[in-house]
């Protein structure tokens, strides 16, 4: 039999060529067999381990080897400090992501009762999150995957916000039938073209109806800026669109020239990349309409 620290010896040789992170990998999907956190299993290192535990951990590292990402072999990915569930239905959710949580929840800050849509939901970690961080607001959250509606729901569940989030099957705007004052989108924004240098992990395993969007990648956002008129969004309201990291100034122009008069920045991520657009003082009556 072998010890906790043999066990990830043994995983961190096994994932050297499959992984650029094999100790992490190798501690995670240990922990998570043991059922304890990193520092428990730390703790642990002279521990004997089970024969079955040992063989669940040997599957667990197959699984990595083959490529298949961390999050979907544990079945949930921490965002904005919470866990959520996630399986080959959705996209992982990215810590890049959370800036357009933290911009939304900054727009909101003294708006009462604020009514949001989430756009292209996947596993919910953006609707839940603003529903859990904002008690008072209510969410709906669209997806044109009845897959990925299922996983967004069981995390509404998880996190007790299903009373106040609305899950609707359909694309972009087309099911939104009441204004809101916020609309999220995390749509699909990576072009078709770039697909050889995605990592293969992403590539192979993630769903691609959540990844791309036509040869430039732009495809649903241009679709989406089409859709939003003055009947969806409320006064003083405002539109929220993460993008790809070199994305930035071509999607300020799309907003900017259709609606002029309106204030359009961008936001940095913590690597200093595009990826948020903002969109703001949207005019009542928007040109071409």
């Amino acid at each position: 039999m072998k010890t906790v620290r043999e066990a990830l010896q043994w995983g961190t040789e096994r994932l050297r060529t499959a992984s650029t992170t094999p100790r992490l990998d190798a501690e995670v999907l240990l922990a998570d067999v043991m059922g304890v956190s990193r520092a428990g299993l730390i703790a642990r290192l002279h521990a004997t381990l089970t024969r079955e535990a040992f063989k669940a951990f040997q599957g667990r590292i197959a699984r990595r080897e083959q490529g298949e990402p961390v999050a979907y072999i544990l079945g949930r990915k921490a965002f904005y400090g919470r866990d959520f569930l996630v399986d080959a239905r959705v996209l992982i959710p990215r810590p890049e992501t959370e800036l357009l949580v933290e911009r939304a929840l900054a727009r909101l800050a003294k708006m009462p009762t604020p009514r949001i849509a989430d756009i292209g939901t996947g596993s919910g970690c953006i609707a839940v999150t603003l529903a859990a961080e904002r008690p008072d607001a209510t969410v709906i959250a669209i997806d044109v995957s009845e897959g990925a509606l299922a996983v967004a729901r069981a995390n509404a569940e998880r996190h007790g916000v299903a009373g106040r989030v609305t899950f609707r099957r359909g694309s972009l705007l087309e099911p939104l039938d009441t204004p809101v004052h916020l609309i999220a989108a995390n749509l699909p924004y990576v072009g078709t073209n770039e697909m050889d240098v995605l990592a293969p992990s992403v590539a192979t395993y993630e769903p691609h109806v959540a990844l791309f969007a036509g040869p430039d990648g732009l495809a649903l956002i241009r679709e989406l800026l089409a859709q939003v008129s003055p009947t969806l969004l409320l006064p003083g309201g405002a539109v929220l669109l993460e993008i790809g990291y070199a994305q930035g100034e071509v999607v300020a122009q799309m907003a900017r020239q259709r609606w002029p008069q309106a204030q359009v920045v961008v936001h940095r991520d913590l690597a200093g990349l595009d990826r948020v657009v903002e969109i703001t003082n949207i005019p009542s009556s928007t040109q071409g309409e």
